[in-house]
């Protein structure tokens, strides 16, 4: 019998046999794939209550936790989208979200440690979002002191406990087709797009993904330590849903906590930044190993990966580079785990889907190119991305006419099939996890008084992946680089804030037949020098 490839099926397709198996471990409870599952049906009943229906847009603005999942679920049981909202995002990347996807209900928390919830939506214009029709408060019964958030034009209720919740059960009439998931990438502009994914593409990677990643070998479990709300951090998760593994599910990332549950669980699979294997080692007792871990996918945001795998090894973490996007989805592909040290800490590999189709093709010529030489890559897979949201000009410029999607990255082909990422195509910067155009924060510089004209770079700074801005002042306002940084704090996320701010009297510039460029491989050299006289 085939399986249905929706992500409510990801769980009820382990209900026949193994219902009693662990689902999620939060905590120090279990939650199994029986009680998921109801929770994601309580989740669609209480949902359609609140008017939500086929091909209605519900934006999720939550931490890690077993909720996120049962919205999921629910949501893709109403044939319903579930719009993934960053954490980290501030008022103005939020409303343009909520405004640009027209969702009907927002689902959040009051707050979580540093992040005042409540106060980033008290920010937000009401007549950005007129879409908007309701608001759900998670935990609103944890503080009966608390005043519930308030937007006009908009209710507000406490969102149910889901487990508790007692209501009838819905059919699952979704389709393979439906629309589920909005992801954002960034843009050309200061604000992201809106990556849509079917329930049919997320499904089908996510069954791709656990036989090439080994999800679906005996004893195994996952680490989840990354935002759900990104596709770094989900993919993972539907994969381990798909295979019907235990996920430890972390709501934030902390090196001890990480080691803590990997040590007792036993757990085999983890993928995330260098940064964070790296606090992962600082956190491990010395001498100590790990004898469970199986794969650890990392994407090589930083220089240094080898020094990284190296450490890694010895410390029983076997690492592998892996690649993906928003529009591909994450862990499009791996490398080797059992290859050679330096070519395994590439991004690329070898492409989860086996039937997924990838070429290269020249940046200037438009030629496409034999194996070892690099151009821009261009995917055509299963898993592939419906288009941007309400941005038909965005998806016909990304994807062509046989449906190859151009990502933007440069990289080549390996005769043995596999291929190796080497950059973007253009200056994209990996922050905090995430792809981040520069253009979105240059974008909002030059909205900060006192500044004219702002350049943005990705840079190592102490160590770590960051980005760096060279601004140019204008007239009449005096500021400085802490007055800069600390006006854009409260407009975009802090993962998006430059480590260093370098006031300049004009940018380097290349003349040409078509204009003016800015020489940024100067300016990456420029901050290069300017970063090693500079004390922290």
């Amino acid at each position: 019998m085939s399986k249905k490839l929706t992500l409510a099926a990801l769980v009820t397709r382990h209900l026949e046999q193994a219902p009693e198996s662990c689902a999620l471990i939060v905590g120090g409870r279990r939650i199994s794939y029986g009680e998921l599952d109801q929770m994601g049906r309580a989740a669609a009943a209480w949902l359609h209550e609140q008017g939500i229906g086929h091909g209605d847009r519900a934006a999720v603005w939550l931490v890690n936790r077993p909720e996120w999942l049962a919205l999921m679920l629910g949501l893709s049981r109403l044939g319903a989208v579930l719009v993934a909202v960053n954490t980290r995002y501030r008022t103005a990347e939020l409303q343009h979200i909520l405004s640009a996807s027209s969702a009907r209900m927002l689902i959040m928390q009051p707050g979580f440690r540093k992040i005042d919830f409540q106060l980033l939506l008290e920010e937000l214009e009401p007549a950005t979002v007129p879409d908007l029709e309701k608001i759900a408060v998670l935990d609103a019964a944890l503080d009966h002191d608390a005043q519930m958030p308030q937007l006009a034009g908009c209710s507000t209720r406490p969102f149910p406990d889901l487990e508790a919740f007692d209501a009838p059960d819905l059919e699952d009439n979704s389709s393979e087709q439906d629309l589920a998931m909005l992801f954002t990438t960034s843009g050309t502009t200061k604000l992201p797009k809106l990556v849509m994914h079917t329930q049919r593409s997320l499904a089908t990677h996510a069954d791709s993904v656990a036989r090439a990643f080994r999800f679906d070998q005996p004893g195994a479990g996952l680490l989840a330590p990354l935002p759900f709300c990104g596709t770094f951090g989900l993919v993972p998760v539907m994969t381990a849903l798909a295979a019907g593994i235990p996920i430890a599910v972390m709501e934030t990332f902390d090196g001890e906590p990480a080691v803590e549950l990997i040590q007792k669980h036993r757990l085999t699979h983890i993928f995330g930044s260098d940064e964070m294997y790296w606090k992962i080692l600082a956190a491990m007792p010395e001498e100590a190993r790990f004898d469970s871990l199986r794969m650890c996918g990392f994407a090589s945001f930083q220089t240094g990966a080898e020094e990284l795998a190296r450490a890694a090894d010895a410390r029983g973490m076997p690492l592998a580079g892996v690649y993906g996007s928003s529009e591909v989805q994450a862990l499009f592909s791996v490398q080797a785990v059992d290859g050679d040290r330096q070519e395994r800490c590439k991004g690329g590999g070898f492409r989860a889907d086996p039937e997924a189709q990838l070429r290269v093709r020249d940046v200037e010529s438009g030629e496409l190119l034999e194996p070892e030489q690099s151009g821009v890559l261009e995917i055509q897979a299963a898993g592939n991305f419906a288009g941007y949201f309400n941005n038909p000009e965005a998806t016909a410029e990304a994807v062509d006419n046989e449906g190859y999607f151009t990502t933007g990255d440069i990289g080549y082909l390996r005769r043995d099939s596999s291929f190796v990422y080497q950059t973007r195509a253009g200056d994209a910067i990996r922050l905090g996890g995430f792809l981040v155009n520069p253009a979105e924060i240059e974008d909002m510089l030059r909205d900060c008084p006192g500044i004219a004209e702002a350049q943005v770079i990705g840079a190592d700074v102490d160590g770590k992946s960051a980005c760096v801005a060279f601004v140019i002042s204008g007239p009449g306002i005096d500021i400085d680089a802490e007055g800069v940084r600390a006006w854009l704090r409260n407009v975009i996320a802090p993962f998006k804030v430059p480590a260093r701010v370098w006031f300049l009297d004009a940018f380097p510039v290349t003349e040409s037949a078509n204009g003016t460029k800015i020489q940024r491989a100067k300016l990456r050299a420029m901050a290069l020098e300017r970063d090693s006289n500079t004390n922290p």
